[in-house]
């Protein structure tokens, strides 16, 4: 999708990104960074007996890196936030989990804006199994094609 016109987003267009595997270090500075030391993602020890069975990644780092995936797909698109979308988190991304985005187009839109328009795409974030662990919707701002 990088590099992309608005006229050339079609509605059921999808796009995988590749993955990134999520490591200790990363929840580790995820947590030092937002101060969110939460025992789910910071005691392996208690987390052994939990439904679990070990620490599990911050729900926003998921969704964090997930945009970081996304981006290299498409660097310029503008993110419009809308009220009424939602994130949803659907299973845990555990350390060692491999993550991949896949994206696809379900909408297409004018813009307020002249000379652009908004892109609608659902994000699904799975896991190296197939399993989703996170899902939701995007709004975009992309420039027409000129002339």
């Amino acid at each position: 999708m990088a590099g992309l016109y608005f006229e050339e987003f079609s509605v059921g267009q999808v796009v995988k990104t590749v993955g990134r595997t999520i490591s200790e270090d990363a929840i580790f500075s995820f947590a030092g960074l937002t101060g969110d030391y939460n025992i789910l993602h910071t005691d392996a020890e208690h987390m052994k007996s939990s439904q679990f069975g070990e620490r599990i990644a911050h729900g926003l780092l998921g969704l964090a890196i997930q945009q970081g995936l996304a981006a290299r797909i498409a660097p310029e698109l503008v993110e419009q936030p809308v009220a009424d979308l939602a994130w949803k988190f659907r299973g845990p991304i555990k350390i060692g989990d491999t993550i991949h985005v896949e994206a696809k187009v379900t909408g297409k839109r004018d813009a307020d804006r002249p000379g652009w328009g908004i892109v609608t795409i659902v994000r699904r974030v799975l896991n190296q199994r197939g399993e989703l662990v996170q899902e939701g919707e995007t709004q975009h701002l992309v420039e027409r094609r000129r002339g």
